[in-house]
């Protein structure tokens, strides 16, 4: 990478954390491009040359978010193909990367009512990555007889990702005492995930 593709692409970057910043404070309203350009110490003409829109670059943060899972269903040459190891190992960076967006996922929550349109379109299009490989991971389960084959992949996935994230939201919650452990939980939703969709709980 030369200088000027690696200064691009280190701008790129600053105006992504920015934005994650100022929409997790201000909302997906509230936030303006001035602010972000401003928070990222850059002007909105190098903003608006990176991201044409706000809703661009929401999704570029939502992308980014997801990126460490992306990178891990990326190389499937290293997944073991034992249902319970892998989706803790994929349970344990998913919860990871909710816990560090965490603001950012109660205001978009929050936020997404007032923008449904605006806001669907970005979840699908950011989460499509990790929805489309996970999908993938499991049709392999299917064709080796390790996953029920009567699964609705695209409903499975959906469902695990959502225990997570509910899981998350409610352990992080003001004044919530729970009688179980975070390690606890994510356990038990890749326990009961597996015995769902295993050929081997039939």
């Amino acid at each position: 990478m030369n200088k000027t593709a690696r200064s691009a692409a280190l701008t790129r970057t600053r105006i992504i954390q920015a934005a994650m910043q100022v929409f997790a404070e201000a909302g997906l309203h509230g936030a303006t491009t001035r602010e972000i350009a401003r928070v990222a110490g850059v002007n909105e003409v190098t903003l608006f040359r990176h991201f044409a829109s706000k809703e661009q670059l929401l999704g570029a943060v939502i992308e980014n978010a997801l990126a460490l899972q992306t990178e891990a269903l990326a190389h499937p040459e290293e997944w073991t193909n034992d249902l319970m190891r892998d989706l803790r190992h994929f349970a344990q960076l998913y919860n990871s990367m909710l816990e560090a967006t965490e603001d950012l996922i109660r205001t978009f929550i929050g936020e997404a009512k007032r923008h449904p349109d605006a806001a669907r379109r970005v979840i699908q299009e950011a989460a499509k990555p990790v929805k489309e490989k996970l999908i993938a991971y499991l049709e392999t389960g299917q064709a080796r007889g390790t996953v029920r084959a009567d699964v609705n992949l695209a409903v499975a996935v959906d469902m695990f990702t959502g225990m997570l994230l509910a899981g998350m939201l409610r352990r992080n919650a003001p004044s919530t005492l729970l009688s179980y452990s975070q390690q606890d939980y994510l356990e038990s939703c890749v326990d009961i995930f597996v015995r769902g969709i295993s050929t081997a709980f039939i």
